[in-house]
């Protein structure tokens, strides 16, 4: 395969890493676009015409069974929770693959996998979708807000049992995740007394017809100790004192660079770089630029793997297949990849990098990718001559060259084009970004 500039595989690296796969007629596109990053990054996500196509759908409150309900409307009440669960998740894959510009929701997923919350146990589908919402509002705003946000958010509550936090009986979940996993980094700079501190900051939280909001009687209102910070801490006076550390600022940068760039932590100098771009203001946008700008990312060849929900609606999106008909498939595959929207698998989220590459992700990820390739929109491979069709797939995937290995495990299957894309989907070069 002839090999494309430098430029054109720099460009489809950005793109992959700031959507879901990409094709290369996208790349042709946004090399002859001048500054593609800040045109995307300023885009508004609501008016995108995807976005418009796929409004988020109502989730009423069910009403719960009673004390002496019977096992039948405990069953139904339980089943439709979960109905409300699945249409939100096929909702949130659905706009992933039908906006046209899909940064936003990239890193609305990435900011979800950084406060992840789970629906296993908030099981209320109202609050996953707020959620979700304020997420895609706040990604490339300030993170204290976005910080705030969360830890006062129902969905999150629930989750790590705010709502059980009060004055008499304080509990230390959210507290503790908050300094360890959301905004300082396990063992950086807090200690047990800092976590118990905290916790009666954040006391006094509860959930009333979906909304979050402050008891006074709930709440300890006495002088508490965090960071080194005294006073009559409330929740906004925690979360100031815990991102006014400098800790605060490293953990955010490194956080986002190994989700958005490289699996590895950044340099010294380029964590030093991003620091600088978050500065004070704590601004998210600014550290997304500098991440996705700064040398040790533009130089670096693509060497992140992609998660499950990054391959899978990257290849539905590359593919053009119809989402209705899909969506049991799409979802299925997402379940047995190990990653399904709105279910991290803990407080810390998915896991990162190589663990995604088992054997048996391998053999999931080959169906998948046939299903797909049978279902979607290969022509442009099938009409290709038959000396040209490795070429054809590597720019239908948007991938600019082959290594002689790919190349040499696509060759035999040039006269069978499903098959060949689907192979193609699967080598390192669409796996990794």
């Amino acid at each position: 395969m002839p090999t494309q500039s430098a430029e054109w595989m720099a460009t489809a690296r950005l793109l992959r890493r700031t959507g879901f796969g990409t094709t290369g007629r996208v790349v042709d596109a946004a090399v002859a676009q001048p500054d593609y990053l800040a045109g995307a990054l300023n885009a508004d996500p609501s008016a995108d015409p995807g976005a418009m196509a796929t409004p988020l759908p109502d989730f009423p409150i069910p009403a719960p069974p009673g004390k002496n309900a019977t096992a039948a409307a405990r069953k139904k009440y339980n089943s439709g929770l979960r109905d409300q669960m699945q249409t939100l998740a096929q909702w949130w894959l659905e706009r992933m693959v039908s906006v046209q510009q899909p940064v936003h929701e990239k890193l609305t997923l990435l900011w979800h996998n950084h406060f992840a919350t789970s629906a296993r146990k908030v099981r209320a589908a109202g609050l996953m979708a707020a959620q979700n919402q304020k997420l895609r509002a706040g990604a490339l705003g300030d993170f204290r807000s976005l910080a705030y946000t969360m830890l006062t958010d129902p969905a999150m509550l629930r989750w790590l049992d705010g709502q059980q936090n009060t004055e008499k009986a304080a509990n230390e979940n959210l507290s503790r995740e908050f300094m360890e996993l959301f905004a300082l980094g396990h063992g950086n700079g807090y200690t047990e007394t800092d976590v118990r501190e905290g916790a009666r900051a954040l006391t006094g939280w509860v959930i009333r017809d979906g909304e979050s909001s402050l008891v006074r009687k709930r709440h300890d209102a006495g002088d508490k100790t965090v960071l080194g910070v005294t006073g009559a801490l409330d929740a906004a006076g925690f979360c100031d004192a815990v991102l006014s550390r400098p800790e605060s600022r490293e953990y955010v940068a490194q956080r986002l660079w190994q989700q958005l760039a490289v699996d590895d932590p950044p340099s010294g100098p380029a964590l030093a770089r991003l620091v600088s771009a978050y500065g004070p203001e704590r601004d998210l946008k600014a550290l997304t630029i500098a991440i996705l700008t700064d040398p040790e990312f533009v130089s670096q060849p693509g060497s992140l793997v992609n998660t499950p929900a990054e391959w899978t609606v990257g290849l539905v999106r590359t593919l053009n297949v119809p989402m209705a008909p899909n969506a049991a498939l799409i979802d299925q595959t997402l379940k047995m990849l190990g990653q399904q929207p709105f279910y991290p698998p803990d407080v810390g989220g998915w896991p990162r990098g190589q663990a995604w590459l088992s054997t048996a992700s391998a053999g999931v990820r080959l169906h998948a990718a046939t299903a797909l390739a049978n279902k979607g929109d290969v022509s442009s491979v099938a009409d290709a001559a038959t000396s040209d069709r490795i070429d054809a797939a590597g720019y239908l995937l948007g991938i600019g060259s082959w290594s002689d290995q790919s190349a040499a495990a696509l060759r035999p299957l040039a006269n069978r084009p499903p098959e060949l894309v689907a192979a193609a989907a699967n080598t390192p070069e669409n796996l990794t970004s």
